[in-house]
């Protein structure tokens, strides 16, 4: 929808109102209890900018608050217009606990200024301001965990038990008991850690540590309290020694080592050496290796890796609890490095010939052919190529393309080491002529997977011998007298299909599966689509231009929005009105460089001509009927390709996006107030109309007057200005 800064604060609170955005704090009132204090004031403030809220607070304390927003001439809004904060409760990347839905008028009971109280939780909360067209104004609370008053770390102490000799020493083992308190602080002890030698890992300390490992050792030790205040790190040093013991035997040790060797027996980029220890007496107590003849010893707990190429030599050994140690012995290995490998991607190239005109465009067919080296040595795979957006097949041959249109090719590589090139692309367009004629096919249809009725069968819509797509083979629009003779057409088409070698039988089936669940051809589904623009000059002619902008018509029956004229406006079809129905069409982003069609489909608006309460004709659509919105831009207009123009938004990831210059299915089902919004047949939307009129009051008269949308009326499509350009083709409608 066109933004316009100038709209009249009247009409924009009448809006407002109608939208249902008025004041509605968590509590669901719109002052604050008198019974509850917030514990802080977070203050929005608006004034005449429409892009951005003149401030806003970013962080705040989870816990009560108080939420002030202002939008007053005190605040800087000299024009009247209203604004609005609200907190966005359904996107799940954001808190949702908080429903505020606030609108601020400098004219109202209140001044302009509003407030609720609610309670916070800790997280990131998502605002806006929701009236179409200005959903600029958002921003982000981030909410933490409030730090209290207690800023006095525990108190932490440690006591070593067991037997010990005259020495002070432990015999046998040693039991390491830590306690915290934090009576000063009064938040409360929150955790306990404690961490072997002096540069050791922090570990949760839960009971007592038993230490049975021979020598002397530190542990240091310390608290945290629920304020987040750590005590001052202490530490415990003790010796545990052998107990008394008859056993004189030391343990017996062996290594081995492992990793990938070359046929001499070298390790080829890494060794492992791994060290096992036993004694039948005392036990094992610790086993030690050296790496070299005059390394140090160091404690072994896992298996050594030994990266560096060249000759080593392991030395190892072990202790038992009795104090005996091992005779040293060793292991002596070499490490090689690997050959090499492959990591870089093939590098590819294409090349389109043809007979071209003087627009540059291609004469009855262009011929793609790909080609790929691979400087990595170990040669190319094989290559791929996408028609359109398809799936990736595999490339044997030059691509021919022939039918009328703008297409892409999209191409990548593969070498034998499993490198893949990023995929590239040419893109090029094919006029009629040259002898070739356009394919016969019964219907348009270049979704990427071959869809029955509504029925996803997941197959590729691949390009069949004759050059029509398998879609376009299954004519399940068309109106069948049964549903045995519906499948009996797609088991001839199947057969046909599979003869040529273009599905497997795993494909065969699926779509003769889907066939089945369609329904399509049983009572109550045999009235076909009526089609109401075929890309005929007298189907167009049937259509009217409203307002600003203008469609034209295509070489290849498609209709697409001027570049020249300029303004906001509408292509309808005023020959007859429709109540619950199926709009099928397929449109296409065509706008240039970088940017992004701005289009949408028109629904149940009444007559535009001589309406008594909208003078131009094109905004009696945009006022009194619905918009199924058409828009890829990733950012902007909050409203996305399916949305029911400012009533029920959808994003890019529930609609998904297509790449440019690729054609869409749409379906847009309208069944009393329900509406349904299917794109490449995935349902993306769904809405229940029960809002009055957007723009102004009904009418005594008006169909409206229950509190519902009108229950019939005409379609159209927008067009949106000189860059917004957007293409349409192949627009059919069955009531329902």
């Amino acid at each position: 929808m066109t933004r316009r800064r100038g709209i009249l604060a009247a009409l924009l609170a009448a809006l407002l109102t109608v939208l249902g955005l008025q004041a509605v704090p968590a509590s669901g009132q719109a002052e604050p209890s008198s019974g509850r204090a917030a514990a802080q004031v977070l203050t929005w403030t608006a004034g005449d900018d429409i892009t951005k809220y003149t401030s806003a607070p970013t962080t705040a304390v989870a816990g009560p608050a108080t939420i002030v927003f202002e939008n007053s001439e005190a605040t800087g809004n000299t024009t009247g217009m209203p604004h609005t904060l609200t907190f966005v409760t359904s996107d799940p990347e954001f808190n949702g606990d908080v429903e505020l839905n606030i609108l601020a008028n400098p004219g109202d009971d209140r001044g302009g200024r509003h407030t609720a109280e609610v309670t916070l939780t800790p997280g990131r909360y998502f605002y806006h301001c929701t009236i179409p067209g200005h959903g600029q104004m958002q921003g982000i609370l981030v909410v933490t965990e409030g730090g209290g008053e207690d800023t006095t770390p525990p108190q932490t102490s440690a006591r070593v038990n067991g037997t010990q000799n005259t020495q002070g020493e432990y015999v046998g083992s040693a039991s390491v008991e830590i306690a915290a308190t934090d009576d000063d602080g009064g938040s409360g002890v929150d955790r306990i850690q404690y961490a072997v030698g002096g540069t050791g890992d922090w570990i949760p300390y839960t009971a007592p540590v038993v230490v049975d490992r021979l020598g002397r050792h530190t542990y240091r030790y310390r608290a945290f309290d629920k304020a987040g205040n750590v005590s001052a790190e202490k530490s415990v040093e003790f010796t545990v020694v052998p107990q008394p013991s008859d056993d004189g035997t030391p343990p017996e040790t062996s290594a081995t080592v492992s990793g990938e060797q070359n046929a001499d027996g070298t390790y080829v980029d890494m060794a492992t050496v791994t060290v096992t220890a036993s004694d039948t007496g005392s036990g094992v107590d610790r086993i030690q290796y050296a790496v070299g003849p005059a390394g140090d010893w160091i404690p072994y707990t896992a298996p050594v890796m030994i990266h560096r190429p060249g000759t080593h030599t392991l030395r190892y050994r072990a202790v038992d609890k009795a104090g005996n140690v091992s005779p040293e012995r060793t292991v002596t290995f070499t490490v090689v490095s690997a050959p090499p490998q492959d990591t870089t991607p093939p590098v590819t190239g294409a090349t389109v010939d043809g007979t071209r005109n003087s627009a540059g465009a291609y004469v009855g067919s262009a011929r793609v052919t790909v080609g790929a080296t691979d400087h990595g040595g170990s040669g190319v795979a094989g290559i791929e190529y996408s028609l359109d957006g398809g799936p990736y097949i595999a490339y044997t041959a030059p691509v021919v393309v022939d039918r009328v249109g703008t297409h892409t090719v999209a191409y990548r590589a593969s070498d034998k080491a499993g490198n893949t090139s990023a995929a590239l692309s040419v893109m090029f367009s094919v006029v009629a002529g040259g002898g070739v004629p356009a394919p016969a096919c019964p219907e348009w249809d270049e979704r990427l997977t071959v869809i029955v009725g509504t029925v996803d069968t997941g197959v590729p819509n691949r390009v069949t011998n004759n050059r029509c797509r398998i879609n376009e083979l299954i004519e399940d629009e068309r109106e069948w007298t049964s549903h045995a003779l519906f499948l009996k057409h797609v088991k001839s088409v199947l057969a046909r299909l599979f003869r040529d070698g273009v599905v497997d039988e795993r494909e065969y089936d699926a779509v003769l599966e889907a066939a089945r669940a369609s329904g399509i051809g049983k009572p109550g589904q045999t009235e076909g689509y009526r089609t109401i623009l075929d890309g005929s000059a007298e189907s167009f002619a049937r259509w009217e231009q409203a307002g600003g902008g203008s469609f034209a018509l295509n070489a290849d029956g498609s209709i697409t929005s001027g570049t020249t004229r300029p303004g906001l406006g509408m292509l309808w079809f005023p020959q007859r009105k429709y109540g619950d129905f199926s709009l099928r069409l397929q449109w296409r982003d065509d706008a240039p460089g970088t940017g992004n069609a701005n289009s949408g489909v028109f629904v149940r608006f009444p007559w535009i001509h001589g309406h008594p309460e909208e003078p131009r004709p094109e905004w009696v659509a945009i006022k009194y009927g619905h918009e199924v919105q058409v828009l890829d831009r990733p950012d902007g207009d909050l409203y996305k390709t399916g949305s029911v123009y400012g009533f029920d938004r959808v994003g890019l990831a529930g609609a998904g996006v297509t790449q440019k210059g690729t054609w869409n299915d749409y379906e847009i089902r309208v069944v009393g107030q329900h509406y349904s919004v299917y794109r490449n047949g995935v349902l993306i939307n769904e809405f229940d109309n029960i809002g009055g009129l957007a723009f102004s009051p009904p009418r005594a008269d008006d169909p409206g007057t229950d509190g519902r949308r009108f229950a019939s009326g005409y379609v159209g499509l927008q067009v949106h200005g000189t860059t917004d350009v957007v293409s349409y083709r192949d627009i059919r409608i069955k009531e329902l």
